[in-house]
């Protein structure tokens, strides 16, 4: 059949059920077009890589977090970190402050902690739009329904925290795992 000279090459092949397809699998991409078992060898080495890591982006994120609080609560010589109010210790309301608070518009929440400085609140904004980007694209790479990639995501998540997840802190909080976002 003539197809009025174009080449009708290999094309994308698009699952939207579970399978093991290995020739003709795009990755996200159509430029990330599987041709060979080599080319999805080399492809499921790299998203194992990935899954790896958005786990040393998580582990990062949060030590660098633990790194500008040591700085912030040395600074000035204090020990404890400050409420909204900038006093040491939260302040006691009334019991309809929450009430009020509500009804009025302001802010009820109040913030402990320590106020971020701008360039370490944009390093941490860079790392949480990194992390949350790569978990997307992890997403994405996993609703190709390939078993062999699903299991490429779950195998670099798995190795990454098996290799950075060497300490515990029981006091801390609990990490929210591979979550998109």
């Amino acid at each position: 059949m003539d197809h009025g000279g174009h080449n009708m090459g290999a094309r994308c092949s698009m699952n939207m059920l579970w399978n093991t397809q290995i020739i003709d699998t795009c990755i996200v991409f159509k430029q990330w077009h599987i041709h060979s078992n080599l080319q999805f060898f080399f492809s499921f080495l790299a998203v194992v890589a990935l899954g790896m890591l958005y786990e040393y982006l998580r582990v990062f994120s949060r030590d660098f977090d633990k790194r500008i609080g040591v700085k912030l609560r040395t600074r000035n010589g204090r020990r404890t970190p400050l409420t909204a109010s900038g006093h040491s210790s939260p302040e006691r309301r009334g019991d309809d402050a929450e009430e009020t608070g509500l009804l009025n518009g302001l802010r009820v929440a109040r913030k402990q902690g320590f106020a971020v400085p701008p360039l370490y609140r944009v390093m941490r904004a860079v790392l949480y739009g990194a992390s949350v980007g790569l978990s997307f694209f992890l997403m994405l790479v996993f609703m190709t329904y390939n078993a062999y990639l699903i299991l490429a995501v779950v195998l670099g998540a798995a190795v990454g925290h098996y290799i950075l997840g060497d300490t515990i802190e029981p006091t801390g909080p609990a990490d929210k795992g591979m979550a998109c976002h």
